[in-house]
């Protein structure tokens, strides 16, 4: 076990910059990403990623129509702020029944004004052609002739979507962006969207076409006949970038989205809920689920947040906009966009392996995937005890950085707080206990909080080797790291 000024600092860079990353795992071994601005790349072992797409221009291989002709992906919101054109969030899939990859991505003018496109190719890596825009956002009386908006709903009446002041009622209604695509367990195919503005919405497609399948409107239950089903948020509070991730084996669907700005210092983090049935209701570890708040801090688990351990050379910041996937081993992982405690707003994709744990939800790893495994057979307190540097991620929406706590765990269950840097110096008290389970669980209690979670062997990103404990409960999560 080393001691606090032996560990090695360091860490790895993934040779990419794929914001709002989006995972394909391909049938040959090959995992591919698909981000924010045309970007792409691609992957033999989820650590590094070599890029075969970037910037939104004609010459990116990306597509072979989208900038031809009338623009036809941009004939609504036109150019973000009027200087440039946005092409963000795509999400990638195969449809067995069209014999295509499919695309569904957006298109932006402002932070409201969006569509959702859609587009097909014979081959992942493309190049993808245009097929055509879905669903719009920020339209007004004169603008939605743009849209296809009365085309869906025919003569009803479109002042519910439009404020007072004539103006696209943003507060309730979604924000076209940040497109994901999943099948449930009955093979139907549905479509989560959405960010800040109105919340997170779904839709139901038509696998024959990809396109959406427009619901009746059913206001009691939130479904609106444009829009589909309202899942959660409203009000313009920070959610955004959902993706629902159908687990067999819990017979959950869970759905991941981001809380906080993106920016560095913007407390963006990984908020998660689940639900039975894929069109929700969609609730946390306190059985809530929320849509319009004044505050919605306590609502989802915090999966991942702001933090640093001993072994970093600069701090994780504002992870977010991520996806998830299941392995053909069986082993979970979520994808997402990372960046860091520096002056700049660099990012690269991060992914981390996600572990089931007794009650039914996930509890991400601490450190980047490396081929880590679950041991098979449970551990003693032999095994576990030493200095662990804990980090406990809170509820809160913040720039703030998580910093580790030393905390000794003792061969008898109980858990000390170290007092000074003398490793045999301890607070009186214990402050909590941990219990082993079996195969790898374990069950940690600091304060009146219980973590449940896992142990896993795996080394950071410095190459040191960890025993690591991680769990989550009461919307929070814990991770605790004994460098070996």
């Amino acid at each position: 076990m080393q001691k606090k000024e032996e560990i090695k600092k360091g860490g790895f860079h993934t040779r990419a910059s794929v914001h709002d990353p989006s995972i394909f795992a391909d049938q040959d071994g090959s995992y591919y990403i698909f981000g924010m601005h045309m970007t792409a790349a691609v992957s033999e072992d989820l650590r590094y990623w070599d890029s075969f797409a970037e910037n939104v221009n004609a010459e990116n291989p990306l597509f072979c129509n989208l900038f031809e002709g009338e623009k036809r992906a941009f004939s609504f919101c036109g150019k973000f702020g009027g200087r440039e054109y946005a092409v963000w969030a795509p999400d990638v899939s195969y449809n067995p029944v069209m014999g295509k990859y499919v695309m569904y991505f957006c298109t932006s003018g402002s932070y409201v004004k969006s569509s959702i496109c859609m587009a097909t190719a014979d081959k992942v890596r493309g190049p993808y052609t245009f097929i055509d825009t879905l669903l719009h956002s920020g339209f007004d009386a004169e603008t939605v002739e743009k849209t296809n908006v009365k085309e869906i709903l025919g003569n009803d009446d479109i002042s519910r979507y439009l404020k007072k002041n004539g103006n696209y009622n943003n507060l309730s209604y979604p924000n076209c962006i940040d497109p994901n695509t999943f099948h449930d367990k009955d093979g139907r195919l549905w479509m989560v969207y959405g960010s800040w503005s109105g919340g997170i919405f779904l839709l139901e497609l038509d696998e024959k076409t990809g396109r959406p399948i427009h619901p009746a409107g059913d206001k009691r239950n939130n479904v609106d006949p444009y829009f589909g089903k309202k899942l959660l948020g409203g009000g313009h509070k920070s959610i955004e970038g959902p993706f629902i991730l159908y687990d067999a084996e819990s017979d959950y669907y869970y759905l991941f989205v981001s809380f906080g700005w993106l920016a560095r210092d913007g407390g963006y983090q990984i908020r998660l809920f689940r639900s039975k049935r894929p069109d929700g209701p969609y609730v946390d570890m306190e059985g809530k689920t929320f849509r319009r708040v004044n505050h919605h801090e306590p609502y989802g688990l915090k999966l991942i947040g702001n933090y640093v351990f001993p072994s970093m050379e600069y701090g994780c910041k504002s992870p977010g906009h991520n996806s998830a996937f299941i392995d053909k081993d069986g082993k979970v992982y979520i994808v997402y966009h990372q960046r860091f405690d520096l002056d700049a707003e660099t990012h690269e994709p991060r992914v981390h392996q996600l572990f089931r744990t007794k009650g039914g939800w996930f509890t991400a790893a601490p450190f980047a995937t490396e081929g880590e495994m679950l041991c098979a057979k449970a551990y003693y307190e032999t095994e576990i005890f030493g200095t662990y540097y804990v980090i406990e991620q809170g509820q809160d929406i913040s720039a703030k950085t998580r910093r580790p706590v030393e905390m000794e765990f003792g061969q008898d269950g109980q858990i000390f707080i170290k007092k000074t840097a003398d490793e045999k110096k301890l607070e009186e008290k214990p402050i909590g206990k941990y219990l082993l389970g079996d195969e790898s669980r374990i069950s940690v209690t600091l304060g009146n909080i219980i973590y449940e979670g896992v142990v896993v062997q795996l080394n950071d990103e410095a190459g040191n080797p960890t025993m690591c404990l991680t769990g989550v409960g009461s919307n929070q999560s814990m991770w605790a790291v004994r460098y070996l």
